[in-house]
């Protein structure tokens, strides 16, 4: 494994999927379509800056589960994205959905957000981990 094209895949694609966060889960959907009592009051900076790491740990798991399963084409490693986002994110946000007051274009959004943040880095994995 190519320890170099590892890290900057981490890096790039953590980058990215952190821009992909903010559209799909950003300011505007938070604002018209969230109910404020779900919501902490204050704490956004805190907040943003203890999550903004994990969208590079998300890479950098997936990146190092691609590599090490030997899946370096697009197809191989989108078919482990879809699982893990089936296995994962999407039973969560459905299941907190179903308990708590969110509305459903923020459901559908933040779903969608995640299985974009495995696309983009399951081609990642496919053009540059060789």
């Amino acid at each position: 494994m190519n320890w170099m094209r590892l890290a900057l895949i981490i890096i790039g694609a953590g980058i990215v999927t952190s821009l992909t966060d903010w559209f799909f889960a950003g300011d505007w959907l938070h604002r018209r379509y969230t109910y404020p009592e779900v919501w902490r009051q204050g704490a956004e900076a805190k907040a943003i800056a203890l999550t903004s790491p994990l969208p590079f740990l998300t890479c950098g798991v997936f990146a190092c589960v691609c590599a090490r399963l030997g899946l370096h084409s697009f197809a191989g490693a989108m078919k482990l994205a879809v699982a893990v986002w089936l296995i994962g994110p999407l039973p969560m946000i459905l299941t907190n959905a179903a308990f708590m007051k969110l509305h459903r274009v923020f459901v559908t959004s933040y779903a969608t957000g995640w299985f974009v943040k495995l696309a983009i880095v399951a081609m990642a994995v496919a053009l540059f981990l060789h």
